[in-house]
């Protein structure tokens, strides 16, 4: 089972949810991402069009950095949360492409 990097956003708060952050780590990203029935391409569309239609920002940014670093396109992105805002909600989308934009200007 491949192990994820340890992130800042997990390290600041594993004193307080250690367990939480065992099973994000060893469970999440070292079972259900390495899974072969889907590429991690494809499991960070997935991930980032949830996160967008269910208004999770926080959660979204890294998941972006991550989607960008897994194959995808700032184009394929930008089409995913314009689809979204018809199944998800257009506050939830338009929420989404902000944080995109940040994404996007950090990552050029």
């Amino acid at each position: 089972m491949a192990k994820t990097p340890s992130t800042a956003a997990r390290d600041r708060v594993r004193e307080v949810v250690p367990k939480l952050i065992e099973v994000t780590e060893n469970v999440l990203f070292g079972d259900i991402w390495e899974r072969p029935g889907l590429s991690k391409r494809d499991r960070s569309l997935i991930t980032c069009a949830v996160l967008v239609a269910t208004y999770r920002p926080e959660q979204l940014r890294g998941h972006l950095e991550r989607a960008l670093i897994n194959g995808l396109t700032k184009d394929e992105l930008s089409e995913m949360i314009t689809h979204v805002a018809f199944y998800g909600g257009w506050p939830a989308a338009m929420s989404g492409a902000n944080v995109a934009k940040e994404v996007f200007d950090n990552n050029p």
